[in-house]
């Protein structure tokens, strides 16, 4: 039986290299879009919808439905929006039957650049598992899309990718011919015992610290918060959960 296969795109600018218009995407923004996305879904947000644009974003405050708005750029919260970008608001809210709009800086534009032609789910540390056991249930092949950080490289979405990959690639129904995908599994073997710690110098980490939300970071990086996988119908994120 051939196996399925694998691949890691590690950046946005990439992507249409990798487009097969058949493999099942997994869009990953670890700091800090796809890792809000799992814990709203987990905390009883029924909807979201993620948008490109601050301006998309704003058109649905004059939609007659009470949508909560989120909207970061560059890190920050965005003026007029309800909330940022960090997952930790939602612990304490009542989002139950909620639908959150949102807009970020790369993880939004990663799923409107996937959508296009492709079967999309949300990857982050917080539901690596659940995600993990449903991609094997798919019988089909993968791309692990890192949003990355404005179409550049980085380390955390590759991280993920690589503890993804291990996993996936430990049923031995995957090929592991794709040299991005090897590069992933190296760093997240180098990484995995201190994901904090291998990520110290890394620019994002540093971008978040310096607007004092480093406590965003260690959220990000728990694993197995959340058995929730928010899965792109049409133009809206809904959720499968894992049993």
């Amino acid at each position: 039986m051939a196996k399925r296969n694998i691949q890691v795109c590690m950046t946005p600018k990439l992507f249409g290299l990798y487009a097969d218009k058949k493999s099942i995407v997994v869009v990953v923004d670890v700091l800090r879009a796809t890792s809000s996305m799992c814990i709203a879904f987990e905390k009883g947000v029924e909807k979201l919808i993620p948008v490109s644009t601050v301006e998309e974003a704003l058109e649905y405050r004059n939609g007659g439905r009470d949508y909560i708005l989120v909207a970061e750029r560059n890190g920050k919260a965005v003026k007029s929006f309800d909330f940022g970008n960090s997952p930790q608001v939602y612990l304490d809210m009542d989002v139950k039957g909620r639908t959150v709009v949102m807009t970020t800086t790369n993880g939004t534009k990663s799923i409107n650049i996937a959508k296009k032609d492709h079967d999309v789910v949300v990857g982050s540390f917080l539901n690596l598992d659940a995600i993990a056991k449903w991609l094997i249930k798919q019988d089909r092949d993968v791309i692990i899309f890192c949003a990355g950080w404005k179409d550049k490289f980085n380390l955390e979405d590759t991280l993920f990718a690589g503890a993804l990959v291990e996993q996936l690639l430990d049923t031995d129904l995957y090929d592991n011919s794709c040299d991005a995908t090897q590069a992933s599994q190296v760093l997240w073997d180098r990484a995995k015992d201190d994901l904090f710690g291998f990520l110290k110098n890394s620019s994002h980490r540093n971008r978040l610290a310096k607007l004092n939300i480093d406590s965003d970071v260690h959220f990000c990086l728990k694993a197995n918060q959340t058995n929730k996988i928010p899965i792109l119908k049409g133009n809206v994120l809904v959720v499968e959960d894992e049993c």
